[in-house]
């Protein structure tokens, strides 16, 4: 396979990118604004030689994904907010069992049904604390349409190298968006593959062998050996327990699978930040506005930079602590779609260091350059 370029919404390239990374699986139920990933799905997965099942409901799909990753094929689901929501008590299941999958959320106005048609970022909590108990998160969110493509190959790259669920998170505007995109030939992709373990004979399998690192191997079934999963707390079998020490480290080592590992997951963009006496702290859509923002400010004689998330669970605070330490800025705005979800995340970092402020937009509409350059020019 060649080169492709061509015009593409977002989801289109999500789905592209997905089947480019090694997915053979999807499992779903149509969801505005997410369904064109479903759709594209639908036609190009049987072409791979890929299974694609519409569900009965968001529950279904996200079970399913689940029980098709551990057969050993690459597995993801999408929805927005409100499948989401119904995917959580899923998502816990694949947190405990340390299940790779991918979850696509294109986000919408909130809550409940909200606005179906409607661009938000009010679901960046809700990827992180939408399934209950202690479990290690990791979640994307794209700026732009070549990166709705390139961090979904990432997605798969993660959740295969740590063995974890991780989100993407778009919203309508991304999308819905069309873009001329060149995509690469997929050979040219780095792709993280998934060494099925075998285990030698006479060997009984642990999934959760501590004795193995922060990642312990993954064996698939049919392969000839037995293993046992469970959402309860388990021991290194995979059976359940109440034994109080394996539950902790257990517990602990999922965790610290990703902890340990977040210089390696995180990115991000600093946006003309080298001579910058304010920050402007934006992700997705709304990162790529403040960009333009950030030239129309300086036109204006404001020196302004954007430091703008790729990576936003684990959360970028080593990165933006090394930001704020330097002592050369003035103030920090927080732009994003919702009405203040991780500016209270950059005030945990901040400590109170820098004025902070922020834009909080509802209304349905996407955050502009121009909405950032009014705000910008009344808080500063």
């Amino acid at each position: 396979m060649s080169k492709r370029k061509g015009v593409y919404t977002g989801n289109e390239l999500i789905a592209l990118a997905a089947i480019d990374a090694g997915c053979r699986f999807y499992a779903g139920y149509p969801i505005t604004p997410s369904s064109e990933i479903m759709e594209v799905m639908s036609k190009e997965m049987p072409k791979v030689g890929g299974g694609f099942i519409q569900m009965e409901d968001e529950i279904a799909s996200m079970a399913a994904a689940i029980g098709a990753a551990w057969t050993g094929v690459k597995s993801m689901t999408a929805s927005s907010g409100p499948g989401i929501s119904l995917k959580s008590e899923n998502l816990g299941l694949a947190c405990i069992t340390e299940t790779p999958v991918v979850i696509v959320n294109i986000m919408r106005g909130g809550p409940s049904t909200g606005f179906p048609t409607a661009p938000s970022q009010s679901d960046v909590m809700q990827a992180k604390w939408g399934t209950h108990g202690d479990h290690p998160v990791i979640a994307l969110v794209p700026g732009n349409a070549k990166e709705m493509y390139y961090e979904t190959v990432r997605a798969f790259n993660l959740a295969e190298k740590f063995r974890t669920p991780v989100f993407i998170l778009g919203d309508e505007t991304l999308g819905h968006m069309n873009t001329m995109v060149e995509l690469p030939d997929p050979s040219e992709l780095e792709i993280v593959e998934r060494e099925i373990y075998q285990p030698k004979e006479g060997e009984k399998y642990k999934p959760f062998d501590m004795s193995k690192g922060d990642v312990p191997p993954m064996g698939a079934f049919f392969r000839g050996y037995r293993f046992h999963l469970t959402g309860l707390n388990h021991d290194e079998y995979g059976y359940p327990t109440i034994d109080k020490e394996m539950i902790r480290k257990q517990q602990e080592r999922m965790m610290k699978k990703v902890e340990n590992h977040a210089d390696e997951i995180v990115k991000n963009e600093l946006f003309m930040m080298d001579d910058a006496e304010y920050i402007i702290f934006a992700y997705g859509s709304t990162g790529a506005a403040s960009k333009l923002a950030a030239k129309r400010l300086r036109e204006k004689g404001k020196k302004v930079g954007v430091f703008r998330p790729i990576t936003i669970w684990p959360f970028p605070e080593k990165q933006l602590d090394e930001v704020i330490a330097t002592g050369k800025y003035k103030g920090i705005m927080v732009a994003e779609a919702n009405l203040g979800q991780i500016i209270f995340e950059v005030e945990r970092v901040n400590k109170g260091r820098l004025p902070l402020k922020d834009l909080l937009k509802v209304d349905g509409t996407p955050v502009s350059p121009t909405d950032i350059v009014t705000r910008f020019e009344e808080v500063f």
